[in-house]
C-alpha cells in the first residue's frame, strides 16, 4: 500500500503543507538542548523514534497548550518579581517557542516582569542570577578582532542588532556588562510585540569598563575590571564594530543603539545615522511614545499641539529626542521652528536652560535655552512662572512632581498633562495616584513604568497610560527589516507617534488611558509597521523591491508565531496522508 501512495504521490503537492515542517541535523539530547528545536514533551512518539529522543522523555507526549498551563500555574505562585523573571529565562533558554507563546499570552502581567521595571532590578544582579550567557560580548580588548567574534555568533541572517556599552541603564547608571539585560530585553519585545524571528535579533554589549565603584569592588562582577575608557580607543571600538555587523550581515542591518551615555548617544547618531540603518530608541523611541501620548490628549483638551507649553523636567536625551519631535509635529501643523522652540522649557539639576546662567549647556542643548523669565529656584518655581500645559519628566531623579507642583498644575489648567516618563517606578517624578488625586481625576496621566487603576474618593477609576517605548520600537524595526529601509530620519517616528495616537480609541481615552491597552501591543505593533512601510515606500526611503502592492498583507504574512515545527521527514508531514515509521509495503 506504501508503495501505490508513494507512486501517487511522485511529485511534490502543489499546495502549503497544513502542518509547518522543519529540517534539522541535530539528534538526542542536542536537538533538546537546542531552545530553537526544543519542545520538550510535545515531541511526538513518530519524532522521538527517528530523531533519538525515545526514552529520553517520559513517555507522555504533551500538546503546548498544556506546557504553557504549566509554566502560567507556577508563575501565578510567586510573588517576587525577581523570582517569576528568573522563572521566565529559564524558559526562554530551554523552549522559545513555549516562552514566546506564554509571554504574549499575558502580555501586559509579563511585559514589566521581562522589560522595564524588573528588568532593571535583573541587571543590577546580573552576576549573581547568571544561569547562562545570552548575546554577544565585545570587549575593548577584542580590538582588531570584532568580525571574527561576530563569525562566533552560531546565527548567519541576523537583521537586527542591539547594543549597550552599559553606561546609562534606565535610571540605574553605570552598570557595565550587566547591561546585556536590556538587549536581551528589547529583542524579547520585537519578537512578541512585532513578530520578528528571535533567531534573526542580536543581543550585545560592548565593555569598555565601568565607573560603579561598587561593581568595580564585586568579586561576582563578569565585566573588565577597569573604569571606563574615554579614549580614542573606544570610538575607534564603535567603528569596528559598526563595520563589522554591515560586513558580516549586509549595509541594511538594522543596528539600535540602547542606554548609552547622553554624552555618546548624541554624537553617534550623528555619526552613524547616514551612513548605517540605526536609531537610538533612547532618543527617537521615547521622543515617538511622548508625542503620541500629547497627540492622543490634545484629543480630550481639544487644543491643537501648536497652542502647548512644554515644561521638562530632565535635559537630556530623552527630552531633547521628545522635544525635538514635538517642534517638528508643530511645525507639520503650520508653526515656524523658532515659534515651536519658544514653546519647550526645559529644568535640570542646575536649575532652567536659560541664557547666561552659571552652568554650562552643551550644544544638543542650545534649540531650547531661552531668555530668563524671571526669578526661578526650583521646578515649582518654573511651573508657576512659564505656566506650561504639560510637564514631562525624564530626569530619572525621583519623586520630583511633588504635590505642590501637581496642584499647580490643575489650578492653571483645565486638563493638566502630567507624564512621569523616568524608569524603574521608583525613579518615577510621581505616581498616577497622587497625579490623579491632587487634580480630582482631571489630569491627562502617563508613566514610563506601570502604575495601577486608580479610584477616586466618588468612584471613578482611571487607569493609567503607560509610555513604553515598547509601543514603538518593534514595530518600526518591523517595517524598517521588511521594507530594506538604509536610513531612517526622524520623519519615521514621527509617522510611528502619529498611528500610535490614531489607534486610541474614544472609549480608551475616557477611561484615562493615553495609549491601547497592552494587551492589544501585537496589533498595534503590526499596525505601526503597515503605516510605516506605506511611508518609508511613499517617500522613496525603501529599497526592497518589488513594492508590494497589498503592504498590510505583506507585513502580516512574514509574522513569527509560536506553533511548535514538525521535525518529520517531508513524506509524514503531506496533508491527509499520515505514515508511521514502521509501516511495511503490505
Amino acid at each position: 500500500m506504501l508503495s501505490r501512495l508513494r507512486s501517487s504521490f511522485s511529485l511534490r503537492p502543489a499546495f502549503v503543507p497544513a502542518c509547518r515542517w522543519a529540517h534539522t541535523k541535530e539528534k538526542g539530547k542536542p536537538l533538546m538542548l537546542n531552545p530553537r528545536t526544543n519542545k520538550g514533551m510535545a515531541f511526538s512518539l513518530q519524532e522521538r523514534q527517528i530523531l533519538g529522543l525515545h526514552g529520553l522523555l517520559p513517555p507522555k507526549i504533551e500538546t503546548q497548550d498544556l506546557q504553557a498551563m504549566r509554566f502560567q500555574n507556577n508563575l501565578k505562585k510567586m510573588t517576587d518579581p525577581l523570582e517569576k523573571y528568573i522563572y521566565l529565562m529559564g524558559i526562554q533558554e530551554r523552549n522559545e517557542r513555549l516562552f514566546y507563546r506564554v509571554l504574549m499570552e499575558d502580555i501586559e502581567e509579563l511585559m514589566p516582569i521581562v522589560y522595564t521595571p524588573t528588568v532593571g532590578l535583573a541587571c543590577t544582579h546580573y552576576g549573581h542570577i547568571f544561569r547562562r550567557p545570552k548575546g554577544l560580548f565585545i570587549s575593548i580588548l577584542d580590538r582588531g578582532h570584532i568580525r571574527s567574534i561576530l563569525d562566533n555568533w552560531p546565527e548567519t541572517n541576523v537583521a537586527a542588532v542591539v547594543v549597550t556599552d552599559g553606561e546609562r541603564i534606565l535610571g540605574l547608571g553605570d552598570l557595565g556588562v550587566y547591561g546585556m539585560g536590556i538587549p536581551v530585553g528589547k529583542l524579547c519585545l520585537y519578537t512578541a510585540c512585532a513578530g520578528i524571528r528571535p533567531e534573526r535579533c542580536l543581543p550585545v554589549v560592548i565593555d569598555v569598563g565601568t565607573n560603579n565603584e561598587t561593581l568595580l569592588k564585586d568579586p561576582l562582577y563578569m565585566g573588565l575590571y577597569q573604569r571606563r575608557d574615554r579614549s580614542q580607543a573606544y570610538d575607534d571600538l564603535i567603528d569596528e564594530f559598526m563595520e563589522a555587523v554591515v560586513d558580516k550581515y549586509g549595509q541594511d542591518t538594522l543596528i539600535q543603539f540602547e542606554d548609552f551615555g547622553n554624552h555618546n548617544a548624541f554624537r553617534f547618531l550623528r555619526k552613524y545615522r547616514e551612513k548605517y540603518c540605526t536609531f537610538n530608541d533612547d532618543i527617537q523611541g521615547t521622543a515617538a511614545v511622548a508625542l503620541a501620548g500629547l497627540l492622543a490628549a490634545q484629543r480630550a483638551t481639544g487644543k491643537p499641539i501648536t497652542k502647548h507649553r512644554v515644561l521638562f523636567l530632565g535635559a537630556g536625551e530623552a527630552a531633547l529626542g521628545i522635544a525635538n519631535l514635538i517642534v517638528m509635529a508643530m511645525m507639520e501643523s503650520g508653526m515656524s521652528q523658532a515659534d515651536a522652540r519658544d514653546r519647550i522649557w526645559m529644568f535640570d539639576k542646575d536649575g532652567l536652560l536659560v541664557k547666561g546662567r552659571l552652568q554650562a549647556t552643551d550644544g544638543n542643548q542650545e534649540a531650547f535655552v531661552h531668555e530668563s523669565p524671571g526669578d526661578v529656584h526650583s521646578f515649582l518655581d518654573a511651573v508657576n512662572t512659564i505656566r506650561p500645559t504639560a510637564i514631562i519628566g525624564v530626569a530619572g531623579a525621583g519623586r520630583l512632581f511633588s504635590h505642590d507642583v501637581i496642584k499647580a498644575m490643575g489650578a492653571m489648567n483645565e486638563r493638566p498633562i502630567i507624564f512621569a516618563l523616568s524608569n524603574p517606578t521608583a525613579k518615577a517624578e510621581c505616581t498616577a495616584e497622587d497625579a490623579y488625586t491632587l487634580t480630582d481625576g482631571r489630569c491627562l496621566f502617563a508613566s514610563g513604568s506601570p502604575f495601577g487603576p486608580v479610584t477616586l474618593s466618588d468612584g471613578r477609576v482611571f487607569t493609567p497610560g503607560q509610555g513604553n517605548n515598547a509601543y514603538i520600537f518593534p514595530g518600526v524595526a518591523l517595517a524598517v527589516i521588511l521594507s530594506g529601509v538604509r536610513h531612517i530620519n526622524d520623519t519615521v517616528f514621527l509617522e510611528a507617534a502619529k498611528t500610535l495616537a490614531d489607534q486610541l480609541t474614544d472609549k480608551e481615552l475616557q477611561e484615562g488611558r493615553l495609549y491601547p491597552p497592552l494587551s492589544n501591543i501585537r496589533e498595534v505593533s503590526l499596525q505601526m509597521a503597515v503605516k510605516v512601510v506605506e511611508y518609508v515606500y511613499a517617500k522613496g526611503m525603501a529599497f526592497r523591491y518589488p513594492e508590494p502592492v497589498d503592504k498590510n498583507a505583506f507585513v502580516h504574512a512574514t509574522v513569527w508565531n509560536t506553533n511548535y515545527d514538525s521535525f518529520l521527514p517531508d513524506t509524514y508531514n503531506w496533508p491527509g496522508v499520515s505514515f508511521s515509521p514502521d509501516s511495511s509495503n503490505s
